[in-house]
């Protein structure tokens, strides 16, 4: 990133310092206590917040961010809980948090806190525009939050974010490397190989390019919801090289492109390896305007990971490995993970057209089912008109067979419920004989608060009540 010259003090709570010397390896889960964070600083919301700014943001306060506000290399900003942030965007103001230091977000289930922009509303019905769409039309997007090299820590718990994607203008600019003014912005970016990053229990509406960059770093991105990600083009969770984490119990819900993607495109001595398992993925692809891209889970250009018990629904493409620049195949593994598609197009899509992902026998439905004899990877089949509507997960209030014209007019949460009924072909399907990467340490305020292990019912949801709690 570019630099820029920032003053005062340097803090750094001993806490977080005790959880740094505990993160010894990108492989080692190591639980350390810590006492409850002590209000530091506490951050005035009587008027709107700009430059620098460190301290805490007090519970049950609304606080207001009028242009770009930077969080200071060794400054750590806290939000308690029930903590709304409002963003102000104008035609020519797309304000940034740019985060050379710590950003924690402590909301809780029953206080959950918000970072938005006022004025902007949700159109979550099927007949919205999506050249109108809030969610992506530029009109209200401001350019979220964007972590410097030298960001340690980033953590949101119970955090709402939403309409971010806005354009990069000169002002702003300096705090991101490689962007100029009239750019799209990433939803989020992380981007410390040895830092880490944690999101778990929250939700991300909307962006117009990736909703979340992750370009390098140690991850925990467990139990969230992902609504209308990307436009016409942008993975919601694009892990490059140097990232070492899981993307587990999250539901994507109408991504232009991958709802998890990992590339070890980069030049971080640390190979991408990236674990997605439990995921449930609805109607990904359709906005996607380069054709043969993914709607669901991608691993590409070296990276390895394992891939289980992830639940996809009605996606133009289901789980795909790259061969060109192909991922590293020698130390991935995957299957069982579930198709459902109501069209031949889907249908056909199965196992993608032009790529290397290899049927396994425990998937749903059987591969040896619809793919020819001798199946040649990558190549086009046709599918059976009796794999449409086939192996109906059973979800507790969402139409299947899709109702809705097009696919891609289903593209948010509200009024569904993808938890899965009793008699759900999806219950006790899944595999549970292998183990979260877990590069974060658990702790109630700056690592993971749980980590989920895999569960034997496919998808985000399980019936025992843990995976994702919304």
């Amino acid at each position: 990133m570019k630099k820029i010259k920032l003053s005062g003090l340097a803090v750094i709570s001993a806490a977080l310092l005790t959880f740094y010397s505990c993160s010894k390896s990108n492989t080692e889960t190591t639980t350390v206590s810590v006492p409850p964070p002590v209000i530091s600083n506490p951050i005035s919301d009587a008027a709107p917040l700009h430059g620098a700014i460190k301290g805490t943001m007090l519970s049950g306060k609304t606080y207001t961010i009028d242009a770009d506000v930077v969080i200071q290399k060794g400054d750590t900003v806290m939000l308690q809980n029930d903590v709304k942030v409002n963003v102000i965007v104008t035609p020519t103001i797309h304000p940034v948090i740019a985060v050379y230091g710590v950003l924690i977000s402590l909301g809780t289930k029953d206080k959950p806190n918000t970072f938005t922009v006022p004025g902007a509303v949700k159109t979550d019905y099927p007949t919205a525009n999506p050249n109108t769409d809030p969610a992506w039309s530029g009109t209200y997007n401001w350019c979220g939050i964007q972590c410097d090299t030298a960001c340690k820590l980033l953590v949101l718990k119970w955090t709402h974010i939403e309409f971010t994607g806005g354009l990069f203008n000169s002002s702003n600019t300096q705090f991101v490397y490689g962007t100029s003014s009239g750019s799209k912005s990433y939803g989020m970016m992380f981007q410390n190989t040895y830092g880490s990053f944690v999101m778990e229990d929250s939700w991300f509406y909307g962006g117009v390019d990736d909703p979340i960059r992750i370009q390098s770093g140690k991850i925990h991105i467990m139990r969230n919801t992902f609504e209308k990600g990307g436009f016409i083009g942008g993975d919601v969770l694009n892990a490059k090289s140097g990232t070492v984490g899981d993307m587990a119990y999250n539901l994507f819900v109408g991504t232009a492109t991958n709802g998890t993607k990992a590339s070890n495109k980069g030049g971080s001595p640390v190979q991408c390896n990236v674990n997605m398992y439990n995921n449930t993925y609805i109607n990904g692809g359709y906005r996607q305007v380069q054709t043969g891209r993914s709607g669901c889970a991608n691993y590409e250009e070296g990276a390895k990971g394992m891939a289980y018990n992830n639940l996809m629904v009605n996606c133009k493409f289901s789980f795909r490995v790259v061969g060109n620049p192909a991922a590293d195949t020698i130390n991935m593994s995957y299957g069982y993970n579930y198709r459902y598609g109501d069209s031949d197009n889907v249908t056909g899509q199965f196992y993608p057209t032009g790529y290397i992902t290899v049927p396994r026998s425990t998937d749903i439905p059987s591969p040896s089912s619809y793919l020819p004899t001798p199946y040649v990877l990558g190549q086009t089949y046709t599918p059976p008109a009796s794999l449409r509507g086939a192996n109906n997960p059973k979800f507790v209030n969402y139409p299947l067979p899709a109702t809705s014209a097009h696919l891609m007019d289903i593209n948010y949460a509200t009024g569904f419920d993808f938890h899965l009924q009793s008699g759900s072909p999806a219950l006790g399907k899944g595999y549970t004989s292998f183990s979260a990467i877990a590069p974060i340490p658990v702790n109630p305020i700056y690592g993971a608060t749980e980590i989920t292990p895999p569960g034997s019912d496919i998808g985000c949801y399980q019936s025992n009540g843990k995976g994702n709690q919304h």
